[in-house]
């Protein structure tokens, strides 16, 4: 009987390691697309159209699995709050990568469960624990390792991919409220219409709206069925495992785009990115190692 309960999980964490690879390649292909497409749309584009495929693939599965009952709402104020700091926060990345080294951009990404901690006691009412408050000084830590803040090193790109972290914790606590009563079916849909929106009165505001080329759709639509993925894998991962053991997989990201900017682009990684975001790690760790032992 002890054998067979043991045993039991391996198949569970297994499934969960390869969502998490799901993701790390989505990540790292939606990286790739948005830096291919920089140099023919601006970043409101990018999201109108990434928003745009990703609500064609949502409507498709809704009217497939016969859902569309899960898409009224009482929540619309909750998505839009949500939505808009996921605009911001995905806007910010995607010119970050046409500016600093796509490895910069995932350490500094990292950072986003640190301002989830700091941000949550403001938003959600949890309490500041001297664990949670450990965890984010020391990703602060790795944040200034990471961008190095000085007059010659700090540009807008870092700046922009450390702000993002900042939208993305935003994201994740509003998402945290409606998953308390809305289905990931429901976020989903709402998430690509309003980011249409969003994007087509951004993009639209100078009145000139670009039209991708036939060598640009292409990568426009990865990059709208990449986003959808990621989420979809990481949520699924969450669900067969703890956090404790996805986390480490998702740190995977580094050396993999790491090795992709070097070989696409060229791109020398400073150690101090990787020390910086060993340190960041280390403290979503810490955090996510003293929430479970608490539970």
């Amino acid at each position: 009987m002890g054998v067979t309960e043991t045993a039991e999980p391996a198949p569970q964490v297994l499934r969960a390691g390869l969502f998490m690879l799901g993701a790390v390649a989505s990540f790292t292909l939606m990286a790739v697309a948005g830096r291919q497409v920089s140099f023919e749309l601006d970043t409101f584009e990018i999201m109108m159209f990434r928003s745009i495929v990703g609500l064609v693939v949502v409507m498709a599965f809704v009217l497939a699995q016969g859902r569309l009952d899960e898409l009224p709402t009482q929540k619309t104020g909750t998505h839009m709050l949500r939505n808009v700091f996921h605009f911001t926060g995905q806007n910010l990345w995607f010119f970050a990568i046409t500016m600093i080294p796509l490895a910069q951009v995932f350490a500094l990404e990292f950072t986003t469960p640190l301002w989830v901690l700091i941000l949550s006691p403001l938003m959600l009412g949890e309490r500041m624990t001297r664990i949670r408050l450990s965890a984010a000084v020391l990703g602060f830590i790795g944040i200034l390792i990471v961008a190095r803040p000085t007059p010659d090193t700090l540009n807008i790109g870092t700046a922009a991919a450390a702000a993002c972290a900042i939208g993305f914790a935003g994201t994740y606590i509003f998402a945290k409220r409606l998953t308390r009563t809305e289905s990931l079916t429901c976020i989903l849909f709402y998430m690509t219409v309003m980011q249409a929106v969003f994007g087509l009165i951004c993009a639209g505001f100078d009145g000139d709206i670009a039209l991708p080329s036939s060598q640009s759709l292409p990568w426009l639509v990865a990059i709208g069925i990449c986003g959808l993925t990621a989420h979809f894998c990481i949520t699924s991962a969450l669900a067969l495992a703890p956090a404790t053991l996805v986390s480490p997989i998702d740190f995977m990201r580094l050396p993999v785009i790491a090795i992709v900017g070097l070989l696409v682009y060229d791109e020398a990684v400073s150690v101090f990115v990787f020390v910086g975001a060993v340190l960041i790690f280390g403290a979503n760790y810490l955090n996510l190692w003293a929430e479970t032992r608490k539970r």
